[in-house]
């Protein structure tokens, strides 16, 4: 049975795919079933930028093992960011 838990997000930054690196505008967060790993349910990211087309997207399905140990991983380097000085507001080029 599908969950039905979908949310999509703005936001800024880059990714890469098939015909090379892209601006991202948004990410699709999903915990459903993934269409390739091996799991019942996965975290499913998609970083899109809806304006250029299917061929910019960025895909991943995570187990909720993954899903979790990298979060905690991300804060963590943020935290070590913060503390170091180096998170300041950053101008869009």
């Amino acid at each position: 049975m599908c969950t039905m838990i979908a949310q999509q997000v703005k936001i800024e930054g880059s990714g890469k795919g098939t015909q090379g690196w892209f601006k991202l505008k948004e990410a699709n967060v999903s915990y459903d079933h993934p269409f390739d790993a091996p799991y019942e349910y996965a975290l499913n990211l998609d970083f899109v930028n809806e304006s250029q087309g299917p061929g910019a997207r960025v895909a991943v399905e995570l187990s909720l093992e993954a899903a979790q140990s990298l979060m905690q991983t991300i804060q963590a380097v943020l935290k070590r960011a913060e503390a170091g000085g180096f998170i300041e507001k950053q101008e869009v080029a």
